[in-house]
């Protein structure tokens, strides 16, 4: 539910983008520098988060990351009309939004590093990333309907609200670790800690791992260098993808705002069956086969996908095949967080926050060189360069051992092997 309203609170300002711009004089160059600055400040926070989950927990920093959404997000309808510098007004809330939301991905792997077993984290982040698109996919209609009936201001006062709510039910409903929860058995939490990784479960006593270790380990820079290419390829769909249809293929507006939907009921989708095969898979052939050789076949399939797609004479033949890539992409989801809970242990925040800077910092560079490209050498040639970096994502998972395991050393870096004896 939170990763939904995050992607509810980011992508609404897409949907009643053109609206802003009228009501404020703004130029679409203005425009995207106000959709940057919210990539910028959720790259920059991301391993910032990740410490602040690992030292203070996830029930509090996500309940104060979501409050923190609502009041930017509300701030963007607060901007006067007659404001004399609008856009200056916008790009300072919306990198302070993207600051705040920095938070969401590496604080819920941090939850899932002590309170999911290991053989089971794939389904687990399979759903959490399954509001990806289910926020993604949500945004166009309902942000359309109330832009349509109430105007662009209650648009965001009601994803604003959206957020406090779900903000406050999970502060009230999670715990920080299984042992603190109420209502969890004596023989769920055996099953829990049973199922935990040795570094997680010995957490409470063992110091949080240095960044000197952190930065040393070659499976947190193959992590982080397949995300970039990721975090490239998905954010084409959502900075790009609707007015690829309606500009470049020529879809009516109605027809763009549906076949703009696809990719991300294709990446909820993906997440959720991507969780549940690479967790069959970890449990049957172990964890490389089924972590890191599974989420490089699905990196080849997306770079299949959009190859073919972008190549498709017939525009909703081309709007399908893409959005069959956006989900094929989605499939290796959960193996990205579900190896950096394992690596990480007790400090999966942090090192999950460095894996989603790199993801951001492609979304970042997506927003600007994808139109940049497609003006000088085509459309096409903007979609190749993505299935480029799909083959190189898939390629960084080679260099990946989902048994290593980053531990904290009193002189030098340390590292070890883990043997899993996966059931």
């Amino acid at each position: 539910m939170l990763s939904g309203v995050g992607y509810l609170d980011r992508v609404n300002i897409s949907v009643a983008g053109g609206t802003i711009a009228d009501a404020y004089s703004l130029s679409s160059v203005q425009l995207g520098w106000i959709f940057s600055a919210f990539l910028v400040g959720y790259a920059l926070f991301q391993t910032p988060g990740g410490w602040l989950a690992d030292r203070v927990g996830s029930r509090r920093v996500l309940s104060a990351g979501v409050l923190w959404w609502g009041i930017f997000t509300a701030l963007v309808a607060a901007v006067p009309a007659g404001a004399a510098h609008p856009l200056a007004f916008f790009i300072a809330i919306r990198f302070l939004l993207g600051a705040g939301e920095a938070i969401i991905y590496p604080a819920s792997n941090q939850f899932v590093a002590r309170w999911i077993p290991s053989a089971e984290r794939g389904m687990a982040n399979g759903w959490i990333f399954a509001g990806v698109g289910a926020g993604a996919g949500i945004s166009p209609p309902l942000v359309g309907y109330i832009l349509l009936h109430r105007g662009w201001r209650d648009s965001f006062w009601i994803c604003a609200l959206i957020g406090v709510a779900a903000g406050a039910v999970w502060y009230f409903i999670s715990r920080d670790a299984p042992e603190q929860h109420p209502r969890v058995s004596a023989s769920e939490l055996a099953t829990i800690r049973a199922g935990l990784s040795r570094d997680t479960a010995a957490s409470a006593s063992r110091p949080l791992v240095s960044w000197r270790a952190i930065l040393s380990s070659k499976d947190v820079w193959a992590l982080a260098a397949s995300y970039f290419c990721f975090g490239y390829v998905a954010w084409i769909f959502f900075s790009w993808f609707f007015t690829y249809l309606s500009r470049v293929r020529g879809l009516d507006l109605k027809s763009s705002a549906y076949y703009a939907t696809l990719p991300f009921i294709a990446m909820a989708v993906g997440c959720a069956i991507g969780g549940f095969i690479s967790d069959r898979l970890s449990r049957s052939r172990g964890m490389r086969a089924g972590r890191c050789s599974f989420a490089s076949v699905a990196m080849l399939l997306a770079g299949t996908f959009i190859a073919f797609g972008s190549h498709a004479s017939d525009a909703r033949l081309a709007s399908v095949v893409l959005a069959g890539g956006a989900g094929a992409l989605y499939l290796a989801q959960s193996s990205f967080w579900s190896v950096s809970a394992e690596i990480g242990g007790a400090s999966s925040g942090s090192v999950s926050g460095f894996m989603n800077m790199g993801a951001q910092t492609g979304g970042a560079i997506t927003s600007t060189l994808t139109p940049l490209i497609a003006v000088h050498v085509g459309w096409t040639a903007s979609f190749l360069v993505a299935v480029a970096l799909c083959v190189c994502g898939a390629l960084a998972w080679l260099f990946v051992n989902p048994r290593s395991v980053i531990v904290a050393g009193s002189n030098a870096v340390t590292h070890f092997v883990k043997q899993h004896r996966v059931r």
